[in-house]
C-alpha cells in the first residue's frame, strides 16, 4: 500500500522521532508512505471565514499533489488532518472557495475536493487491520494500563471530520488491545486540554491539562497516548505534580512492533 504523506511542522522539526516513528512502523507493517514535495505548514489551525482563501492555500497545494499522484493523502498529527479534511470538504462543497483557490493556483485540472484524507490512525485500522498489528506485536504491553487521549481535534466538528463516534470514540483503545495493553476509559478523554492557550494563558493551559490528567489518574491509568503533538506537549508540560507519562501513539506502535528505535526516544 501506497500512499502520498504529509508529515507537517512540528514532526519535522520539534518532534522529528515521532516522525521515524510513524515511518519505520509503516515499513514493518508493508505500508510505503511517500512524502509529498515541497509541502507547506496547514497553518494549524482552519480558517473559519469563508473569504480566507489564501490560508486555504497550502492545504489545497498538498491535496493536488496527492490527488495528481493518485494516492490517498496521509498525515498523524490530528491538526494537520483536521485542516486538511475541512479545506478539502470545502473544495468539494463551496463553489466560490474552490473558485478562487483554482484561479489563484492555477491548478490544471482544477482541484474539487477528490483526494481521501485518513489519518494514520485510519490506515491502521481500515487499510491494515488491528488483527495484523495484533500479529506483527513482539513486544506487548502487557499489563500496562493505557489511557487515550482524544482532545478536540480528531473528532469534532463530527458532521464534517466522520473520523469516529464523537462522544465515545474507540480507534486508540482497540489500537492499544492490539499492541497488548489494557485500555483505560476516562471521563476527560475528549475534551480539550487547552493545548492552544498555552502560550496565550499558561494559567488555563495547566487548569486543563491538570484536568485530563487527574481524571487519567483516578482511573488508574499507567499512561496517556495522544495524536495530537500539542496535547503531547501541553499534558506533559502542564499535566501537574501528579501526571502519568504522556506517549505520541507512533511510539509506541514502534516499540510493540520491534522495530529500530530512533535515538532520543523514551
Amino acid at each position: 500500500m501506497i500512499y502520498s504523506y504529509y508529515p507537517g511542522c512540528t514532526l519535522k522539526t520539534k518532534a522529528k522521532e515521532l516522525d521515524m516513528y510513524a515511518r519505520k512502523s509503516a515499513e514493518a507493517l508493508d505500508i510505503t508512505l511517500e512524502e509529498i514535495p515541497e509541502w507547506q505548514c496547514c497553518g494549524a489551525v482552519y480558517p473559519m471565514g469563508r473569504d480566507e482563501i489564501g490560508q486555504r492555500l497550502a492545504a489545497i497545494r498538498a491535496l493536488s499533489d496527492a490527488r495528481d499522484a493518485q494516492r490517498p493523502l496521509v498525515t498523524v498529527c490530528s491538526a494537520c488532518h483536521h485542516v486538511l479534511t475541512r479545506v478539502n470538504n470545502d473544495m468539494r462543497k463551496d463553489s466560490d472557495i474552490r473558485d478562487k483557490a483554482n484561479r489563484y493556483l492555477e491548478l490544471e485540472p482544477p482541484y474539487s475536493g477528490e483526494t481521501e484524507v485518513l489519518h494514520y490512525l485510519t490506515v491502521l485500522r481500515d487499510k491494515v487491520g488491528f488483527g495484523k498489528i495484533r500479529e506483527k506485536t513482539k513486544n506487548p504491553f502487557s499489563g500496562k494500563r493505557i489511557g487515550a487521549y482524544y482532545g478536540c481535534m480528531l473528532l469534532r466538528p463530527s458532521s464534517e471530520m466522520g473520523f469516529d463516534d464523537p462522544e465515545d470514540p474507540s480507534i486508540m483503545e482497540e489500537l492499544i488491545r492490539a499492541i497488548g495493553g489494557e485500555p483505560v476509559i476516562y471521563d476527560m478523554r475528549n475534551e480539550c486540554c487547552g493545548g492552544y492557550t498555552a502560550v496565550s494563558n499558561e494559567g488555563l493551559a495547566k487548569k486543563m491539562a491538570g484536568i485530563v490528567m487527574e481524571s487519567a489518574n483516578n482511573s488508574g491509568a499507567d499512561m496517556l497516548i495522544t495524536a495530537c503533538p500539542l496535547c503531547m506537549y501541553n499534558l506533559d508540560e502542564n499535566g501537574g505534580k501528579d501526571k502519568i507519562p504522556v506517549y505520541y501513539f507512533t511510539e509506541l506502535l514502534a516499540k510493540a512492533l520491534g522495530v529500530d528505535i530512533v535515538q532520543g526516544g523514551r
